[in-house]
C-alpha cells in the first residue's frame, strides 16, 4: 500500500513509483509488484467503482490512505485471487491503524458494496 500511497500523493503513476523504489534499494516481492501494476493499470476503473459505492463522497475527497487501501482491495476483489473477506479485512485493519477514526467503517461499507455488486 505504501507505493500506491506515494504515487497518489505525488501524482505519479504507481508503476513509476515502483520502479523508482526498486532502483533505490531491494526490489519488492512478486505479489506486491503484481498488485501495484494491477492497480495502476486499472486505476480509472477502480476509482469509478469506488466512487459509485461511496455514497456522498468523491474519490478525490477521500483521505489518501483510505484511497490507497480502497484501490488495492478493490483490485483484489476484481482479480479474484484473494477472498473478498480477506481483501476487505486487510483494508479495514490498515486504515484503522493508519487513517481516521471513521475510516474503518467507511472502507468496510464501500468494499462491501463493491463485493456485493460483483457477486450478483
Amino acid at each position: 500500500m505504501n507505493i500506491l500511497y506515494k504515487a497518489d500523493l505525488s501524482g505519479a503513476a504507481p508503476a513509476d513509483v515502483l520502479l523508482a523504489d526498486e532502483a533505490a534499494g531491494p526490489s519488492v516481492d512478486g505479489f506486491t509488484r503484481e498488485l501495484v501494476l494491477g492497480v495502476g493499470g486499472r486505476l480509472q476503473e477502480l476509482d469509478e467503482l469506488i466512487g459509485q459505492a461511496a455514497r456522498d463522497w468523491t474519490v478525490a475527497r477521500m483521505p489518501a490512505v483510505d484511497r490507497a487501501a480502497l484501490r488495492l482491495a478493490c483490485y483484489e476483489l476484481l482479480a479474484g485471487e484473494v477472498s473478498p473477506a480477506v481483501a476487505i479485512s486487510q483494508a479495514v485493519e490498515a486504515v484503522k491503524e493508519l487513517s481516521t477514526e471513521e475510516s474503518g467503517s467507511f472502507v468496510n461499507g464501500v468494499l462491501g458494496q463493491i463485493a456485493r455488486r460483483d457477486s450478483e
